[in-house]
């Protein structure tokens, strides 16, 4: 899996642990690592929230559209923000020479990790609660999902291992 082109995206709801899986994925296979929030925040010189809280819903997803578009990397671990699945245009250019791992936990193991619904820059309408955009993503996550990894009971490093095992013949190699 260190010998291969292709990217590995890690797709999921906000407080699953993309971000942190994602690292230690990185540092197992020997990849680059990439975190499209951070590379929104960046490019935008303002945090998620800001760009949610100034344009709403809608401006955020095309912020973050425009912002993965740009991305353009081989062999790397990306982890990409919860709202990412709501553009087509953004799953087709990350899943062209990837394989997508979805994180699923229960919606009530992620209530419990995101105490921080109003300030942590989540792609919602007013008046949606983190319920609501859990079972709004839920589909959408599994249908742009190549592999599922259930993380239920299993700590970061326990993910990681399951993530490399369910890999394991289906990343085409580079030689």
């Amino acid at each position: 899996m260190q010998g291969t082109a292709e990217n590995i995206v890690l797709i999921g709801m906000a407080g699953v642990g993309k971000s942190t899986i994602g690292v230690l994925l990185a540092k197992a296979l020997h990849r680059n690592f990439v975190d499209t929030d951070i590379v929104v925040q960046s490019a935008e010189g303002r945090c998620l929230q800001e760009i949610m809280d100034e344009g709403g819903k809608e401006a955020f997803q095309a912020v973050e559209e425009r912002h993965v578009l740009s991305i353009h990397i081989l062999g790397a671990v990306i982890a990409t923000g919860g709202s990412v699945v709501y553009s087509n245009m953004a799953m087709a250019h990350l899943s062209r020479n990837a394989v997508t791992v979805y994180l699923k936990l229960p919606l009530d193991q992620l209530e419990k990790r995101v105490e921080n619904v109003d300030t942590r820059g989540l792609a919602m309408e007013a008046g949606q609660s983190f319920e609501d955009v859990y079972h709004e993503r839920l589909p959408l996550y599994e249908r742009y999902a190549d592999v599922t990894i259930d993380c239920e009971g299993l700590n970061h490093d326990e993910v990681v291992v399951r993530v490399v095992a369910s890999l394991a013949g289906k990343l085409r190699s580079t030689g």
